[in-house]
Order: C-alpha cells, then sequence, then structure tokens
C-alpha cells in the first residue's frame, strides 16, 4: 500500500457532512493514518476572521461568513495536500465545490439524524441550530444538503455504532477502490 499511500496522498482529502458526522475527529485520525497534515477550516476561519463563527453569525450573519468560508477553503486547497475538515454548509457553495472538485478527493461522511442529533444536541457552538426546534432544523439541512453531499467523490456511513477508527478503514478503503478504479 505505500505506493497506494503515496498517491492518495498526494492531493488534499475533503470531508464533507452535516455538523456531527464526525469530519473533525474521523479528520484527524485519518490524517495520521495517512501521515499527512490535519487542517480545520473552521479553526482557519476563526484564525483569519478574529471571531468565533458564532460572533460572525451574529455580527455580520451567514452570507458573510460563507464568502469568509470560500476564501479560506480556495487558500487551503492552494497549500500543501493535508486532510481538510469542512463546515457542514461549506459544500453547498457551487464555487467551493468545483474547486474541491478540481484540486482534491471529497469524502461524504454520510450519518442519518439520529446519529448527527446525539452528536450535537446540547452543544454550543452551531449557530444554525440556535432556534426553536433544532432537530428539525437539523433534519431540514439534512433533506437539503444529502443530495449535494452525494456529488462527492466517495461516500461513506457515519453510525452512532461504528467507532471512528472503522470509518478511517472504510474511507482509506474506499480510496483505494477509486485509485484502481482511475488507474
Amino acid at each position: 500500500m505505500s505506493d497506494d499511500r503515496q498517491e492518495i496522498t498526494n492531493k488534499t482529502l475533503v470531508l464533507v457532512g452535516l455538523m456531527g458526522a464526525g469530519k473533525s475527529t474521523v479528520g484527524r485520525r485519518l490524517a495520521d493514518r495517512l501521515d499527512m497534515p490535519f487542517v480545520d477550516a473552521d479553526d482557519e476561519i476563526i484564525v483569519a476572521a478574529g471571531l468565533p463563527i458564532a460572533e460572525i453569525f451574529a455580527r455580520y450573519g451567514e452570507q458573510h461568513f460563507r464568502e469568509g468560508e470560500e476564501r479560506v477553503i480556495e487558500r487551503l486547497l492552494n497549500g500543501p495536500a493535508c486532510v481538510l475538515s469542512t463546515g457542514g454548509g461549506a459544500f453547498m457553495s457551487e464555487k467551493t465545490r468545483k474547486t474541491i472538485q478540481g484540486r482534491a478527493i471529497s469524502i461524504w461522511l454520510k450519518a442519518d439524524l439520529e446519529t448527527l442529533w446525539a452528536r450535537v444536541a446540547g452543544k454550543p457552538g452551531r449557530p444554525l441550530l440556535q432556534q426553536e426546534n433544532p432537530k428539525q432544523v437539523l433534519n431540514t439541512l439534512l433533506l437539503a444538503r444529502n443530495p449535494v453531499y452525494a456529488t462527492a467523490d466517495i461516500t461513506v456511513e457515519s453510525k452512532a455504532t461504528n467507532p471512528h477508527e472503522a470509518v478511517v478503514d472504510d474511507i482509506v478503503a474506499s480510496l483505494g477502490r477509486k485509485l484502481d478504479h482511475d488507474r
């Protein structure tokens, strides 16, 4: 697998999916497994803006946040190959999606509503869920976004019953199949 690993690590691997899918947690483990740097786009946005994401939303609105997110992800994709965890809405931007498609391999961590809800319920820092009936908001996001996430290069199930290491195993196996297919 060393030749395959080198071929895999020549491109940035971008994790996409809804909040709670495990993009950051799985991303860190995937980066360790492949001996690649890990970058969390949300952390980079916080550094660039000098503000927490919730405060960016509160002060300037979601559109302003999304524009900054596009710029940060484009900058990161112009840098060295890494495992990149994106925010749940990043892949909804057609511009960001096209940039990812042209420069990286996208991996959708697909999770059902109950798994997502179990992971995000009551946790701070989720501006889109700071409203009445947050579980219904999450379901609405899931229904609207899943068809777009489904355009990712690879889909891997992220279930409450799957340990994160099993998800990493599935990603590595899927990357190997993608390489074989692309050859």
